[in-house]
């Protein structure tokens, strides 16, 4: 399968205004599943330098900076993915980890790279949630696996445009938010009791949800031996081939698509578009 992915981003300001450093994370992230044929990339206003870069989490970016003032930026990207097939469950984890467990406890050589994927913002109110899917699962991918449904079912996914991620407690208690707000809080979830997991932004092809879900968020867990594998909280999922990642990190600040300021005190505006197609 072949699909054509094109992305859009214009933010406009009130008033002219000086761009400084931009960071564009719109380089698809290399994965054994997927070939990218062919690539295309603007941005106005033209930028003075566009260097390709790789940032501490070894992801691929488009570093630019500007002359001149402008009253607004937009970022383009057009690329053709070959997608092959790939089996998201074809994996096995080694050593075996005791089940069911209070805190996962990883080996030793990998504790110290682990641990800041595995620290993180979490809440009192995950624990009997987190507790009880546990107790309910014979090992830890039935337990992976579940959580996702669960979150699924009793979660509302929504397009939210606002910018951000909604407070912990907030997408808990009203049991909605959007992908991005779902994907941090299975990550607080699962940093609870010592799992290591990363945010994921990118595309997502599913030509049985409406427009507006390819600009995507998910999760990645490390497993011993199987290394990280992708959980998908809105659609209750493991991810599978037609997910593309563009940026992965700790931190969701540092997977935006476009990262950076400008001088003045304008205020500004964003709209994105993405379409995803089969060719």
């Amino acid at each position: 399968m072949k699909l054509r992915i094109r992305h859009s981003s214009r933010y406009t300001y009130d008033q002219k205004v000086q761009l400084n450093i931009h960071e564009f994370y719109l380089i698809p992230l290399q994965r054994f599943y997927y070939k990218v044929l062919n690539s295309n990339w603007t941005v106005y206003p033209n930028p003075v330098g566009f260097h390709e870069k790789i940032n501490f989490e070894n992801n691929p970016y488009y570093q630019a900076w500007f002359i001149g003032e402008t009253d607004f930026l937009e970022v383009q990207s057009d690329f053709e993915i070959e997608v092959g097939e790939f089996n998201p469950y074809g994996f096995i984890i080694h050593p075996q980890p005791v089940f069911p467990f209070d805190h996962f406890l990883y080996p030793e050589e990998f504790r110290d790279f682990l641990r800041i994927y595995s620290e993180g913002e979490t809440l009192p109110e995950f624990d009997h949630f987190v507790k009880s899917v546990m107790n309910e699962s014979e090992d830890l991918i039935g337990f992976l696996v579940l959580l996702l449904a669960k979150i699924h079912s009793k979660w509302e996914h929504i397009i939210r445009h606002e910018e951000g991620i909604m407070p912990l407690i907030e997408v808990f208690e009203r049991k909605t938010g959007s992908c991005r707000d779902l994907s941090w809080m299975l990550m607080a979830m699962l940093r609870s009791v010592g799992l290591a997991c990363r945010f994921v932004s990118g595309y997502a092809f599913n030509p049985e949800l409406d427009a507006g879900h390819e600009l995507h968020a998910w999760v990645e867990v490390f497993l011993p031996g199987a290394s990280w594998i992708g959980l998908d909280p809105s659609l209750g999922l493991l991810a599978d081939s037609r997910y593309i990642p563009l940026a992965i990190s700790y931190d969701p600040r540092f997977t935006l698509p476009v990262i950076g300021n400008y001088g003045g005190a304008s205020g500004s505006h964003l709209s994105t578009h993405v379409v995803i197609e089969v060719v």
